[in-house]
């Protein structure tokens, strides 16, 4: 008996043990938690991984604020898609003077000054020139008005739905607001363009000469941690501090965009709503956090879904799978001891603004409920299909006669044996079976001519991405055609 208690307890002590070294395994093997450990002073930021667009860190990055300055960005990159940097930039009376009382105006420029684009694009992001700013969209778009307007459309395609811009320069305006989160997307949209990434990374630029700077005028950036470059004992030293911009209004407060570059890794911060000087140490704050808490995986390092797929079909286009590839320099942003198996995976045919020409598909990532990156299946080479759009489908007066003599006959009969009134209900069937079946084929038509011209549609936007013109699309039509007709193979 005593025996069989000291059995028993030791296998209860051994099913404990094994049930706590279970869950310990478990606790072990857990996804990371997302880290946490930071925070900013100023009332709103953002730290993003530039290559994943990974949210790293936010306060009230959806609450919108006034911008400042930091809107120079997206001036910068609507100018550097819509002008050539050799172009000459005349500035006028209102680009010089109608601008809020008291912003000033450090360069002294004046009308009737003459620079480049290149050159106003250096006063733009290293010494906020709001005169650089209205002239630049008097020259891009004809008047500041016309500029706004591509403003709003360019973070619209950039994918930005909380903010709006009403000036090029960033200068208080009820109509001028923008979310960190937004502001993030447009950073990372700037950073990407070489010419902004070019002139908003420069430490200092010389100017030629202007009316009241006969000599010409260097000017030197602003963003101070930035401007400490190597200097490891400045409080403002941030190891890969790249670019950046600056901004202050008095309704805005401190605002402030940097990024950095570490490893072949950028982080993306945006300080809303700053203090003076600490909205600095928040920005340094933002992107040391984002470098020591988390890591890139390369996706196509990693993802197996394209070897477990037999292809692709999109738009009638079938993709074998040996014909795709994942977009090769995408990636998810993780913790630090997370898994590429951490995270979720979805897929979608919904294909965002500025993606590859010869994207079909996306893979969606998440990470404990947040998006952490994605990457296009591309085709390597885009089927052209050249098959006629048009649906055939049954003739609705043909068809219609057809019902109307069976059912006739079937009336006839029921006529000689039931008079009249079987006559005029038959008649009344017949013209009811009539009606519904013309309109059933009208609806399948219209549904079908529908869908061609949704199809032909995509396959015209993803034939004027390689570079062709509709009128090259009919071509290539005609030369299948002619081939399928002589014994040639689709």
């Amino acid at each position: 008996m005593k025996i069989g208690n000291r059995r028993c307890r030791a296998g209860i002590a051994l099913l404990a043990f094994l049930w706590m070294a279970g869950a310990a395994a478990e606790t072990a093997c857990a996804a990371p938690a997302w880290p946490a450990d930071t925070g900013i002073m100023a009332e709103a930021g953002i730290a993003m991984d530039e290559n994943s667009g990974a949210v790293l860190f936010g306060q009230n990055i959806h609450v919108a604020y006034a911008p400042a300055s930091i809107t120079k960005l997206l001036t910068a990159l609507v100018v550097a898609e819509n002008a050539s940097l050799d172009d000459n930039v005349t500035f006028s009376h209102d680009a010089v003077y109608n601008v809020e009382s008291g912003s000033g105006n450090s360069l002294a420029l004046e009308e009737g000054d003459v620079l480049t684009v290149r050159d106003c694009m250096y006063a733009l992001l290293l010494r906020s020139s709001n005169q650089a700013a209205n002239a630049l969209a008097e020259h891009v778009a004809g008047s500041r008005d016309g500029f706004v307007d591509m403003m709003n459309e360019e973070i619209a395609r950039i994918g930005c739905t909380e903010s709006h811009f009403a000036n090029p320069s960033g200068l208080n305006d009820e109509n001028q607001y923008v979310t960190a989160y937004d502001m993030a997307l447009i950073a990372r949209a700037a950073f990407a363009n070489e010419t902004v990434l070019s002139v908003a990374s420069a430490r200092s630029y010389k100017l030629p000469a202007t009316i009241k700077n006969p000599e010409g005028l260097s000017i030197a950036m602003e963003h101070k941690i930035l401007a400490a470059g190597d200097n490891t004992s400045s409080r403002y030293y941030l190891e890969g501090a790249l670019a950046g911009k600056t901004g202050y209004t008095s309704i805005a407060g401190n605002t402030l965009v940097t990024y950095a570059v570490r490893n072949g890794r950028g982080v993306i911060s945006v300080v809303l709503k700053g203090t003076q000087p600490q909205y600095y140490m928040d920005g340094k704050t933002l992107i040391e956090f984002g470098f020591a808490s988390f890591q890139n995986i390369r996706i196509a390092d990693q993802e197996n879904y394209l070897s477990q797929q037999e292809g692709i079909d999109q738009d009638g286009d079938y993709y074998k799978a040996s014909e795709l590839y994942l977009e090769e320099d995408a990636c998810v942003t993780v913790p630090n001891g997370a898994s590429f198996a951490d995270v979720t995976r979805t897929v979608t045919d919904e294909l965002a603004d500025g993606h590859p020409k010869t994207a079909l598909a996306r893979l969606v990532y998440t990470y404990d409920g947040r998006q952490v990156g994605s990457a296009y299946i591309c085709a390597r080479n885009l089927h052209i299909s050249t098959e006629p759009l048009s649906v055939s489908v049954m003739d609705t007066e043909e068809a219609a006669a057809d019902l109307k003599d069976q059912t006739v006959g079937a009336g006839g009969a029921e006529a000689a044996a039931g008079g009249l009134w079987a006559v005029a209900l038959g008649a009344a069937v017949l013209l009811a079976a009539v009606a519904a079946v013309v309109f059933w084929l009208w609806n399948r038509r219209r549904k079908a001519l529908a869908e061609a011209a949704r199809r032909r549609a995509r396959r015209m936007e993803r034939i004027r991405e390689l570079g062709y013109s509709e009128e090259d699309f009919d071509r290539m039509v005609r030369d299948r055609m002619k081939s399928g007709a002589s014994g040639g193979r689709r």
